[in-house]
């Protein structure tokens, strides 16, 4: 039969465990027990003996102290947090700067303490345009865009009410500040660079005493133009101011090309005068000097050293002429050979037909023997 059945409870496992007649235990004696520990613990009396039954004040001892250990575990666990790699925390106790913590797991003071996490390593940035008045009196549109990033966390917090706002009006008043005092061509054309070194440090003057422990990064110039109304007429200036600018450059190129030439040209006319100079002076060196030589034969024999010139003379200069003037005794006429022709003529009889050469130059000799004897007659009559 099952130990369940009715009017068959002697083997029940909880009335008889162990061979003795035991029930199952009892909750009052459980509680019972664990108060007495907490008691002991708290430094309280246990209770009666083990039969008693608790009281209510034990009782209400027993549920004061769990809530106090749970209370006192979830506070200790609630304090830890952990600060980021990039950050650094700012602890405020009871409202009131206490430090700083670095970056890990920390504990803290709950309902005491409170943290503020910084971020000390990523660059933020930030950005200023709008209309400003130039110092031409002109209307110019202006953009503007810093980079930065915190380097100080208590004076970031602390220093001012807000750090980025405050860095923010200080952009708008270093920007309207250097605009300003800059003309409108400088700011769209020429002039952007200056404009943006003198915007940062103008802003770095003026956040200097704040103490904001902030530091730039960097400062772009993104964009200047002139308002919408006179926007074409400002693009055809630049385009002037453009086209101005390549002329010059290729005016430039075109004279660093040429400069060189000019100076090559005047070095070799320098060069080509010097050697002319030197060529004449040795000429006359050498005419001085042959001179030196004639002049004593020459007064040792001046017909004979006259005659002897002439004849050198003469044949220098026939020897470069192709005609010859020859004058007969005893007659007007003068006979003219055109020896230029004459070798012309037979040259080309030669190329037609060898066989008629001979005939030409018997005509040729006797053309030229009268010039031979008169030439010979007259070097004659000379000498004589």
């Amino acid at each position: 039969m099952a130990w369940n059945e009715p009017g068959n409870n002697d083997k029940d496992p909880w009335k008889n465990k162990g061979g003795k007649n035991q029930g199952p235990p009892d909750l009052d004696e459980l509680l019972n027990d664990l108060g007495k520990k907490v008691s002991g613990i708290f430094g309280g009396k246990g209770g009666g003996k083990g039969g008693s039954a608790p009281s209510g004040k034990s009782m209400s001892t027993i549920g004061i102290s769990l809530v106090l250990i749970i209370a006192i575990v979830v506070y200790a666990f609630s304090g830890f947090y952990t600060i980021k790699e990039a950050e650094k925390g700012i602890v405020l106790r009871f409202g009131q700067y206490a430090g700083t913590v670095d970056p890990g797991i920390n504990w803290k003071w709950t309902f005491v303490d409170r943290i503020i996490p910084i971020d000390m390593q990523s660059t933020r940035e930030m950005q200023s345009s709008g209309f400003m008045l130039t110092q031409d009196e002109n209307v110019v549109q202006v953009e503007m865009q810093i980079q930065y990033r915190v380097i100080d966390a208590r004076d970031y917090v602390f220093s001012v009410t807000n750090a980025d706002d405050s860095l923010n009006q200080s952009l708008d008043s270093a920007l309207r500040y250097v605009v300003g005092h800059a003309k409108m061509d400088a700011i769209l054309t020429s002039g952007r660079e200056l404009i943006r070194q003198s915007v940062w440090e103008e802003l770095e003057k003026i956040i200097k005493p704040y103490n904001l422990g902030l530091i730039i990064v960097d400062v772009n110039f993104k964009d200047a133009r002139p308002p919408n109304e006179v926007k074409d007429a400002f693009d055809d200036a630049i385009s002037a101011q453009e086209d101005e600018v390549r002329f010059l450059r290729e005016a430039e190129a075109y004279a660093r090309g040429i400069e060189p030439r000019a100076r090559g040209r005047v070095k070799r006319m320098e060069q080509e005068a010097i050697a002319y100079k030197g060529q004449i002076v040795l000429d006359a060196q050498g005419e001085v000097a042959r001179f030196e030589k004639i002049l004593p034969e020459y007064q040792a024999a001046p017909e004979v050293t006259r005659q002897r010139l002439y004849i050198a003379t003469m044949e220098k200069v026939y020897s470069n002429t192709s005609k010859v003037m020859v004058d007969v005794d005893g007659g007007n006429n003068m006979i003219y050979l055109p020896l230029d022709k004459i070798m012309q003529q037979q040259s080309t009889t030669q190329r037609i037909s060898p066989q008629s050469y001979s005939q030409p130059q018997q005509q040729s000799s006797i053309n030229s023997s009268p010039s031979t004897s008169g030439r010979s007659d007259r070097f004659d009559n000379g000498s004589n």
